[in-house]
């Protein structure tokens, strides 16, 4: 894990420097006060993010703390962009030497599909799933909403949970479900926004339930425990909860956990003839649900890559990323996440949440 985070580092900085050198290169003629503050600006936006995060927990100003986070996680985007825009310049100038200015045709395209990228991260889709199951008696209905990955700190903020809320309420859920990653990085902004207040306005006669992601780890679960219980939301770990309607919500605890319960033990303390739900943060464990008949499984954490071309390594990396799958037993949904981490950018991929109807077709409950 260290090796790498060590080699992704490495990359990222020798980006940065690829960028710097061409971006340098066109200010040849600048004043030297104008080429140095240049280098300043260049440098602290290209580490902002890696100060935000290790000053996370620092009583310093509110403003400081979402100045950094919102700089770095931008250049993050930012600089990915430069690079492969710039080196399709560069290799044009290869096979066209008179070809010249590579660089400020990659600053416009990069900008472009920034822009572009923030509207589309504005239009999270609502994705509909329906289920029919013998486990529910015939006519019987239940509504459940699920989302995962919103991320509340300093870049997804109380305007954007608000909106979240209203989209969340207006498809009158039954259930609510959050698949972890509600909190960000610190509880602190969440707790000075008031953002209880908004969380606490979901509506679900059913009830809010959420099993955390690594992000309420890095938060500080004890923390983020401590500040949902000012909310409805009541967070489960390694559990089971009977809801009406014959349906089991069996709860696990993030993977971050690495002595969490294995979800075969967490699934032979559910009832057979229920319909069961898993809510598991990080999708690795699909294949062992639908092992062992498990009716939905509901994950979140890969947000699909958030920009191509990381979606095609998040497509890699898990049997499924994103979206709705029937499995042989097993109906899952990954969700790509309502908001998203850092960047406040959608290229290629699409912010969403699932409204799954599950209807009854049995003559038993």
């Amino acid at each position: 894990m260290i090796l790498y985070a060590l080699l992704a580092l490495a990359i990222y900085i020798g980006g940065n420097a690829y960028i710097f050198w061409h971006l340098l290169q066109t200010m040849s003629c600048a004043p030297q006060g104008l080429r140095i503050l240049f280098i300043i600006l260049f440098w602290f936006a290209a580490f902002a993010l890696f100060i935000a995060l290790g000053l996370r927990n620092v009583e310093l100003p509110s403003s400081l703390h979402r100045t950094l986070h919102i700089v770095g996680s931008v250049w993050l985007v930012f600089i990915l962009y430069m690079v492969l825009t710039t080196a399709l310049f560069d290799i044009v100038h290869l096979i066209i030497p008179t070809f010249h200015g590579g660089v400020m045709y990659a600053l416009c395209a990069t900008g472009l599909l920034l822009f572009c990228g923030y509207i589309n991260y504005q239009q999270p889709d609502i994705k509909h799933i329906t289920i029919t199951t013998e486990k529910l008696a015939d006519g019987e209905h239940l509504r459940v909403v699920a989302v995962s990955d919103i991320h509340l700190g300093y870049g997804t903020g109380r305007e954007a949970l608000s909106k979240y809320v209203k989209l969340i309420n207006g498809e009158s859920p039954d259930a609510v479900v959050i698949v972890g990653d509600l909190i960000d990085n610190s509880i602190r902004p969440v707790a000075e926004a008031r953002m209880e207040e908004v969380l606490s306005t979901i509506n679900a006669p059913l009830g809010v339930y959420m099993v955390p992601g690594n992000h309420e780890y890095i938060s500080g679960l004890a923390k983020c425990d401590a500040y949902l219980r000012h909310t409805n939301i009541h967070l489960l770990r390694d559990s089971i909860i009977k809801l009406p309607h014959n349906i089991e919500l069996i709860c696990r605890d993030d993977r971050t956990n690495q002595h969490r319960k294995p979800l075969e033990e967490l699934a032979s303390e559910a009832d057979n003839e229920s319909f069961t739900i898993v809510l598991d943060h990080q999708p690795y464990d699909i294949a062992t649900s639908n092992a062992l008949g498990i009716d939905l499984h509901l994950s979140g954490h890969t947000h699909h890559g958030q920009v191509w071309p990381l979606n095609i390594i998040t497509d890699l990396m898990y049997d499924q990323s994103h979206g709705y799958r029937k499995w042989s037993t097993t109906h899952a949904y990954v969700s790509s996440g309502l908001s998203l981490w850092g960047p406040p950018f959608r290229i290629g991929t699409k912010s969403d949440m699932a409204v799954i109807d599950i209807i009854g077709t049995g003559t038993t409950k």
